[in-house]
């Protein structure tokens, strides 16, 4: 029996998925994406899907084990007259990134994926997807469960946590793998082959507050920052999107100057990877400035609605009354805050010199969330540089020591090196020309995939990735482009059958 029945006490939402991808090709492809839907897996929060999963290898009788991390491997034999190919590795990470609008009422860690068709594309509703990388899950299980494809020894990696930590390509061993070639199905455009990521490392700074008296005098307020798209920290940091947390810091700034307006909330931004969509505040404001600043609110929000107004026409910046807070953040805090958030870089910062449009640099100010007596603030810096990574990062670090911050760092991730001559690329390049006639393109991601990390443990593995159209990865507006999943996988089978030897 699969995992999905201990959801079946919701038979709306399994009605709904039992149905929504009926008639699509390919078929396997689809219904195991479907059953994938149906099984909470946030990031760190697994062991449904990984059950599920290992619960398929053991119905079709294929070697599986689990190593000390929590990566899943299970090993298909060759086909006839293909046992003398060498053992090929396909990768997908089970976890998925858990976002949506915070009107939403959706728990991720109990609740399914609605899934709906929307013309050409597969969205969710009012949730992400999850399709990064589910459908690459789904690839792999539905090759396993095939019994009329052509393919040499298999290794098919299922990885945990790619999202939060990408621990487990961290985790993996040396001697876990045997194959020497790997098919990563974690990128995001079809027609692009990647031989090469961007390393990254993320940054945390904790900032210590007194509570301090509400001043009765005052009136109170919330403003929010919703409407923006968000989207990948590091596909999307060039696309001219706003960040939620920067647009309401530069308000504060401000109106803090104009009106002598104090904080008691301010929270924005939820995941490392993932560009601030919505950000909120709770603040008090001297009755006789009251007037001024709900005008001052609202000419703010059409000036930056008219500067996005190309790359974010859903943004909205609104101001309703509120009954006063019962605290405020501390006057000196509240002022190194919103001086560091202000003045703490966000967005590309430099391109490469060597290949066109290319992001070098990057850094994403992901977050800033408020517990009782300290303020977490998370970002997050990527760079196919090792020099442009450690700059960046000295730089986030900078501000945020002039604020009093206490900063750390993480271990981070290396890059990938690209390979222009790996035969795995000749071989996928002659694939997709020969099925498709068309030339794709062979590029390196500003984001970053476990094939670092797998690289680093496995020296000389030669490595590709590729993958069906997403957009809006990391956000609600996640969709799969329904025609290029079937290209995915021919090509797919197409490698498997021309592997070189």
């Amino acid at each position: 029996m699969h995992l999905w029945y201990i959801f079946a006490y919701n038979k709306i939402y399994t009605s709904i998925m039992s149905t929504v991808f009926e008639g699509l090709s390919p078929e396997k492809v689809w219904f195991y994406f479907g059953e994938i839907c149906k099984i909470p897996r946030p990031s760190k929060k697994e062991k449904l899907i990984s059950d599920y999963i290992v619960s398929i290898a053991r119905e079709l009788n294929l070697e599986n084990e689990i190593d000390e991390t929590g990566n899943i491997l299970i090993r298909k034999p060759a086909t006839d007259g293909f046992a003398h190919f060498p053992v090929v590795i396909l990768q997908s990470h089970i976890d998925m990134v858990c976002e949506k609008n915070s009107d939403t009422e959706h728990d991720f860690d109990t609740d399914p994926i609605i899934p709906r068709i929307e013309g050409e594309w597969v969205k969710a509703k009012n949730t992400t997807l999850g399709a990064d990388d589910g459908i690459g899950v789904a690839t792999q299980l539905a090759i396993l469960a095939s019994t009329d494809i052509e393919h040499g020894p298999l290794e098919m990696l299922f990885t945990i946590d790619e999202e939060t930590g990408l621990t487990g390509a961290k985790g993996l061993k040396p001697g876990f793998l045997k194959g020497n070639i790997l098919l990563n199905l974690d990128s995001e455009d079809e027609g692009e082959l990647f031989i090469g990521c961007a390393g990254g490392q993320d940054t945390k700074v904790l900032m210590n507050y007194s509570r301090v008296a509400v001043n009765y005098d005052f009136a109170g307020f919330q403003i929010k920052v919703t409407g923006l798209q968000g989207g990948h920290s590091g596909d999307d940091i060039n696309k001219g999107r706003g960040n939620a947390v920067k647009i309401l810091n530069r308000l504060l700034w401000s109106a803090s100057h104009l009106f002598e307006v104090r904080i008691s909330e301010l929270n924005g931004g939820n995941l490392r990877n993932a560009i601030a969509r919505e950000a909120f505040a709770n603040v008090i404001v001297p009755h006789r400035f009251s007037n001024e600043f709900i005008k001052y609110v609202k000419t703010f929000n059409s000036i930056t609605k008219s500067e996005f107004k190309i790359t974010e026409p859903g943004l909205l910046i609104s101001c309703q009354p509120t009954e006063l807070p019962s605290y405020l953040m501390d006057l000196s805090t509240q002022e190194r805050l919103l001086n560091a958030l202000y003045a703490c870089p966000h967005g590309v910062i430099t391109m490469s010199a060597d290949v066109p449009n290319f992001v070098e640099t990057s850094t994403n100010l992901a977050s800033v969330k408020m517990t009782d007596k300290v303020i977490e603030i998370g970002t997050s810096q990527r760079s196919s540089s090792e020099h442009g990574k450690e700059d960046v990062l000295n730089m986030v670090e900078s501000v945020f020591r002039l604020a009093g911050g206490k900063i750390t760092h993480n271990d981070g991730y290396p890059g990938w090196t690209p390979n222009p001559n790996s035969p795995i690329l000749d071989v996928t390049r002659k694939a997709y020309i020969k099925l498709f006639k068309s030339e794709p393109k062979v590029l390196a991601i500003h984001a970053g995939l476990e094939c670092g990390l797998i690289g680093e443990q496995y020296p000389g593995i030669d490595m590709i990735s590729y993958g069906p159209t997403i957009k809006g990865a990391h956000s609600p507006d996640e969709r799969l482009q329904i025609e290029t999943v079937q290209k995915f996988w021919d090509l797919t089978l197409e490698v498997l059958k021309n592997i070189p030897l």
